[in-house]
């Protein structure tokens, strides 16, 4: 399994994407999930410096706008930059809250999905809390992967359904067959504050057993809301290092 980071992490950083990915290659970490700055610098340029640090592109979020709008200019990013996993990263919390509301957005994921499945790429869905509320019929993220199309994936962030009640490791293993990527972020169940990778109540070293045991690709690590960046970004190679290898 190898490991990434979700650039969003380092979005405070004020240098270059370019300088970013050099930070990147040198903690350690074997690739990148992009997020909002690849438009910073040309394709060719980006694609250079993450040669340059020995990186690779695991994967990038893309608003499912984006796709929606301009699914061509999402896959020739894609192709230009070097991956083939398009993630979604976030629906609004009203997408979940009923039976017809998860049944409409399985059906408005399940569309782009195959679109990019003719592409030759695979488009994934990331959870945050949201997917986890309870509908007259189950747990809505459980719907969502039933009434969806199988060319959907998952991208499972551990912390984030921890939070909303989940159990991380039952769900990859449930649906391991529409797993290749997993969010390493850690949670205090208690309050809403992002803390360090291992000093949270994730159970990391659960998480990435069962991560190595359905074969997962792509380990990527991601604190939405750290203190100090450069040291998250330092502390998460160190994690992500000693358990997922």
């Amino acid at each position: 399994m190898q490991t990434a980071i979700q650039l969003y992490t380092l979005r405070e950083i004020d240098e270059s994407i370019l300088d970013v990915l050099a930070r990147v290659g040198d903690a350690g970490f074997d690739g990148v999930e992009f997020a909002y700055r690849v438009d910073e610098e040309p394709a060719a340029a980006i694609r250079q410096a993450l040669e340059d640090a020995g990186l690779v592109a695991s994967s990038a979020h893309v608003g499912i706008e984006a796709l929606e709008d301009d699914l061509d200019g999402v896959v020739e990013t894609a192709e230009a930059l070097g991956y083939e996993d398009i993630v979604v990263p976030w629906l609004d919390p009203d997408q979940f809250e009923t039976v017809e509301a998860v049944e409409a957005t399985a059906d408005r994921l399940s569309d782009p999905a195959g679109a990019v499945a003719d592409r030759g790429m695979q488009l994934h869905y990331h959870n945050h809390d949201q997917e986890f509320v309870e509908t007259d019929e189950g747990v809505a993220f459980d719907l969502l992967v039933d009434r969806s199309s199988d060319d959907l994936a998952f991208e499972v962030d551990a912390g984030w359904a921890l939070y909303g009640g989940a159990d991380p490791v039952a769900l990859l293993e449930r649906y391991a067959d529409r797993i290749s990527l997993v969010h390493f972020k850690d949670v205090h169940l208690d309050s809403e504050a992002a803390p360090p990778l291992g000093e949270g109540d994730l159970d990391i070293e659960a998480v990435a057993r069962a991560a190595r045991e359905i074969d997962t690709e792509w380990a990527v690590f991601e604190n939405d809301d750290p203190d100090d960046p450069v040291t998250a970004l330092a502390n998460g190679a160190d994690v992500l290092s000693g358990t997922v290898r």
